[in-house]
């Protein structure tokens, strides 16, 4: 099953133009949707899970039209928005239970089997009689995934799921996304470069509401190979080296700022050529596509 979509636009009330004619074809796996906050990202999940209407284009998942037959999308649909309330005083077993028999497991003995395989898969089992409440920031991002997966969803979608959680808490969080992502779409809509080129083996880099680039992360930064320039200089000729050169990233390191370029040929002898990564080419687009709309 594939999700396919053609010419997506979504214009706001307010004249914000957060979807322009997007398509883009998701297998199953891991795809990971990469964009600055702002990008389109929200739209485009709350667009496909949904959550709000097109003003044109299409989507299909299989042989489902998302957007005009809703309610069947629903049913094989998992979604951990980027934010999302829990009951405070409720325990997670219970919760995932109610859960369950809203989305029609009408057999206790099969609710009962379901929550407690959920709890397992996301290690939540031994607290599964705590309140929701006081739960870590990780563990329910776990609680969101456990109840995302009810109902054996045929694509799952996580908006910024590692967002604010600590270095162990994420890196459980792609070890449990890796496995899901194994039989099913699992989309990642986030703005972490590291979380997409760890987990995903296609994905798309949005900007402005725009497709800007998709593909394999490592056939993308390909294109980059061999094109990836840095150099250490005083904070106070940034502004020189970005009117000179196309500037596509900068970093502090040891007190001084390392700035990286996007050129073929090297700048001058005082630069040495850096091992191209996917930053360099979410970097790369992003400055593109925005000196594209200053100028």
């Amino acid at each position: 099953m594939e999700l396919q979509i053609s010419n997506l636009s979504k214009t706001y009330s307010n004249g914000v133009q957060a979807l322009k004619n997007v398509s883009l074809t998701i297998p199953q796996g891991m795809f990971g949707l990469l964009g600055p906050n702002g990008a389109g990202k929200s739209s485009l999940m709350r667009t496909i899970a949904t959550l709000q209407e097109a003003d044109s284009g299409t989507v299909t998942l299989g042989d489902i039209d998302v957007l005009k037959n809703k309610s069947k999308v629903r049913e094989i649909l998992g979604y951990l928005p980027q934010e999302f309330g829990v009951y405070p005083k409720i325990s997670s077993f219970n919760m995932l239970n109610h859960i369950a028999k809203l989305k029609g497991v009408s057999s206790k003995g099969e609710r009962k089997d379901l929550v407690e395989s959920l709890l397992n898969k996301t290690n939540l089992w031994h607290v599964r009689n705590k309140s929701l409440g006081t739960y870590s920031g990780g563990m329910k991002q776990r609680f969101g995934i456990a109840q995302a997966l009810i109902g054996d969803p045929g694509l799952i979608i996580v908006d910024e799921p590692t967002a604010g959680l600590d270095p162990a808490e994420r890196v459980r969080f792609h070890n449990l996304l890796s496995e899901i992502g194994e039989n099913t779409i699992v989309i990642l809509s986030t703005h972490i470069v590291e979380d997409v080129s760890n987990l995903c083996h296609n994905m798309a880099i949005i900007c402005l509401g725009e497709v800007v680039a998709q593909g394999n992360p490592l056939d993308l930064t390909k294109n980059v190979e061999g094109k990836i320039w840095k150099k250490a200089i005083p904070k106070t000729e940034l502004e020189s080296y970005q009117n000179d050169l196309q500037v596509i990233s900068t970093h502090l390191k040891a007190g001084q700022t390392v700035i990286h370029v996007l050129s073929d040929d090297q700048p001058d002898n005082s630069f040495t050529k850096s091992v191209a990564n996917l930053e360099d080419v979410y970097f790369a687009e992003i400055t593109s596509r925005m000196e594209s709309i200053s100028i």
